[in-house]
């Protein structure tokens, strides 16, 4: 890539991708070690099922009024008044903001306590009448889970403020809290609950108390602490709220289509939901480390570019982004559908966890695996369009994608069913991953379109580099897979140690190849 202006930003940023990665990274370790243990507790039992339903529903509306929506219409306006130093202003939006956030999550949360078993009904749809316990203890859970959405927002908050400050650690790292919460949940609760699954659901609400608990006061030291003034009539509100109501696709499609597939998912057996949940944490393993990290670091850069008018520092950052997610997001993809059966046999055969549970994961997570690149290509390509306030194309692009994956899911899962093939749920699975694929490609379209972003010269020698350390890798990683033999026969231990060799090995291919094409850690800085 040219080497400009640029450079110090880019260097920069590579510096607070490494730093959110590497919270990542201990929280996404913190997470398999609850799954790990919800596993080996509860399996795939069919209130487990209940409770993926009751957590995604919650976690889907967090994406609208945290992370996701609200983030990505936020921080640009906050950035913009940051770069103009005047702090008076700033605070002024910050405190009618998080009154109105406030007050909308609140209202939210209490329709969703009073609407539970209706929810759980519509997300249930195709759920068989038989299994007469299933949907009232979604909806037990559900009314447990819903208050979660008022105080993760408050975090959500609290983190975008620190993120437009350069402060990415500290929000990266709260995830950790919120799986230790369900650890301790898991371990304390469920000799005082009649359904022992349960314990995950008052682990959800825990944790996202303790979570607003530690990033509340870390944005109050900024001297930015919210007064929480109830104008929804505020300038500042009102755009947030005009850039926010297109993004509520746009921002969580992903999210969208994972609630598409739990409707479907409720026309199989009642495992499945379970079966997909566990497929889908395994897949945000590269997606937390690389394509939210390098979205979330590039929104507040590419947001304070553009209030510079500097369209070539644009152009070059966003570039470098594409670089990144694809040079870790190939290689991501493709070891987790070489190992899809032998990491899931790793992390979760154990308990209650079956070997039938740990087969239909890995077909899910196989089927999962073809859209991690275009995932991550979409966590980096989103904030060229919100850091120009632009929310309305991203929005045609994500209404486009969830049709798609309808149409997908109905195509693909519905000869399966017929057929009462087992992996049914995988289709479900490949729909959400090609989906993602043409949502990708629909965002390149549009960028492009638009003339904001330019290629860098040697784009060419990047992707060959890449495809030649992929086929090393799977041929690495193939060949010790045929030789080990069959995973779930052996102890735990063996296991592990097994499959770090293998990535071990896998990776370190990758990285020789890529080095002997050439490639410098001067390239991943400009």
């Amino acid at each position: 890539m040219t080497v400009g202006p640029g450079k110090p930003r880019q260097a920069g940023m590579l510096r607070s991708t490494a730093v959110f990665s590497a919270m990542t990274f201990i929280s996404r370790i913190a997470g398999y070690l609850r799954d790990w243990l919800q596993a080996s507790l509860f399996g795939a039992s069919p209130a487990v099922s209940a409770f993926v339903v009751a957590y995604r529903i919650p976690n889907y509306l967090r994406r609208i009024f945290a992370e996701g929506s609200f983030a990505s219409a936020f921080v640009p306006l906050l950035s913009e008044l940051k770069q103009k130093g005047d702090d008076k202003a700033l605070q002024d939006f910050l405190d009618h903001v998080a009154g109105a956030l406030l007050a909308v999550v609140v209202v939210v949360s209490g329709l969703g306590i009073l609407a539970a078993p209706w929810v759980a009904r519509l997300f249930l749809a195709f759920a068989d009448p038989t299994e007469s316990d299933w949907v009232p203890l979604t909806a037990e859970m559900l009314r447990i889970t819903f208050p979660y959405l008022t105080f993760i927002s408050m975090t959500a908050l609290a983190g975008a403020v620190l993120n437009s400050f350069r402060q990415f650690g500290l929000p990266a790292l709260t995830p950790v809290l919120h799986n230790l919460t369900l650890i301790g949940a898991m371990l304390l609760l469920p000799r005082f609950l009649g359904v022992e699954e349960k314990a995950l659901a008052w682990g959800v609400l825990i944790a996202g108390i303790l979570q607003m608990l530690v990033l509340w006061p870390a944005m109050g030291r900024l001297g930015l602490r919210p007064k929480f003034r109830f104008n929804f009539r505020h300038e500042g509100v009102r755009r947030v709220m005009k850039l926010m109501l297109p993004t509520i696709f746009s921002s969580s499609v992903s999210q969208v289509n994972l609630l598409v597939g739990t409707v479907f998912a409720s026309l199989l057996v009642p495992a499945a939901q379970s079966w997909l949940y566990y497929s889908d944490r395994l897949t945000e393993l590269p997606l937390g480390l690389f394509g939210v990290a390098i979205g979330t670091v590039i929104l507040p850069q590419l947001s304070r570019l553009h209030a510079d008018a500097d369209a070539a520092g644009y152009s070059r950052s966003l570039d470098w982004g594409l670089r990144m997610v694809l040079l870790v997001g190939m290689p991501a993809a493709l070891g987790l559908a070489l190992l899809a059966e032998p990491l899931t046999a790793s992390l979760f055969r154990y308990g209650e966890f079956t070997e039938f549970d740990t087969r239909m994961v890995g077909y899910a997570l196989t089927a999962m695996s073809v859209g991690i690149p275009a995932f991550m290509l979409s966590k980096v390509l989103l904030p060229a369009f919100y850091a120009r306030q632009d929310t309305r194309t991203p929005m045609r692009a994500a209404v486009i994608t969830v049709v798609v994956n309808v149409v997908l899911t109905v195509a693909i899962v519905t000869p399966l069913y017929r057929m009462d093939v087992p992996f049914a749920h995988a289709g479900i699975a490949a729909a959400t991953a090609l989906a993602g694929v043409v949502n990708a490609a629909l965002l390149w379209r549009y960028v492009r379109r638009d003339g904001v972003y330019q290629a860098q010269p040697g784009w060419g020698r990047w992707l060959l580099r890449i495809v030649l350390g992929l086929t090393a890798m799977a041929a690495v990683v193939l060949g010790l897979r045929e030789w080990i033999g069959d995973w779930t026969a052996m102890a735990g231990w063996a296991r592990w140690g097994w499959l770090l060799a293998v990535i071990g090995a896998g990776a370190g291919a990758y990285g020789l190849v890529l080095l002997a094409a050439g490639l410098r850690p001067r390239h991943l800085r400009h």
